[in-house]
């Protein structure tokens, strides 16, 4: 049976750019399927030729989903002219990008794709998907200090979403997020009258950096993927959630 998908999708599969801006470049007449004008909403299938502005653009293989345990001093960016970029740091051969942001001064876990799909699905904070980050703080904090963070800290002009938090010393706490904010829990212990000095984000959703060594990469497990793609699938088939674009 002939995969078949949407013009528009074939974009985001490939990695190239969102829905919507694939609507745009195919509305601007420069898409072509087997040299004729595409048009919104043409299906396609593998054996067609899809090109834009004249240059071919291959069918990729397979969707690529990627864990990595980012060290401490590599930028979270596509850019390459930035140095220590995730991406060179990877070299993976099939262009991929991550999946969200960990700030160049925390480690630990982030995921990349080839798949624009899956994106907006695992980041917006309605989808409620959890991180969770093993936090050391510059000196011992007391039990308001956790009572604080789980319940809200005013950063950024509007308080963050209630959180899970527990201490695993005098001045270490686990944390669970459902929201990711600009340096997130930087600013949240900022604003108490602390400093983070380590951040390290040990999981997203069901994956986790255990059994990754620091800078290592892999391809997530049949299971791990599946499991993925039918959290996504759940919540978009949730009534009055749209999906990606």
């Amino acid at each position: 049976m002939a995969h078949t998908i949407r013009i528009n999708k074939f974009f985001t599969e490939q990695g190239i750019c969102s829905r919507r801006e694939a609507d745009r470049l195919i509305e601007s007449g420069v898409v072509t399927i087997n040299g004729r004008v595409a048009k919104l909403g043409d299906q396609i299938e593998l054996t067609d030729v899809i090109a834009r502005a004249g240059q071919v653009i291959p069918w990729s293989k397979a969707s690529l989903y990627i864990k990595y345990h980012k060290p401490v001093g590599v930028t979270t960016t596509s850019e390459a002219h930035i140095p220590r970029n995730i991406i060179a740091e990877i070299g993976h051969p099939e262009r991929i990008f991550p999946i969200g942001r960990l700030d160049k001064d925390s480690s630990g876990l982030i995921l990349l794709t080839n798949d624009g799909d899956i994106v907006n699905d695992i980041l917006r904070t309605e989808f409620g998907h959890e991180r969770e980050y093993l936090v050391q703080v510059d000196r011992p904090f007391d039990e308001s200090f956790v009572d604080q963070m789980s319940r809200g800290v005013v950063i950024l002009g509007s308080t963050t979403k209630p959180c899970r938090m527990t201490r695993v010393g005098p001045n270490r706490f686990r944390i669970v997020l459902t929201e990711g904010r600009n340096r997130q829990i930087r600013r949240m212990c900022q604003a108490l009258g602390y400093r983070v000095i380590k951040l390290h984000r040990t999981r997203i959703m069901h994956l986790t950096v255990e059994g990754l060594t620091v800078g290592e990469w892999k391809e997530l497990t049949a299971g791990e993927r599946e499991e993925l793609l039918r959290a996504v699938r759940r919540r978009e088939q949730r009534p009055g959630v749209e999906g990606s674009s």
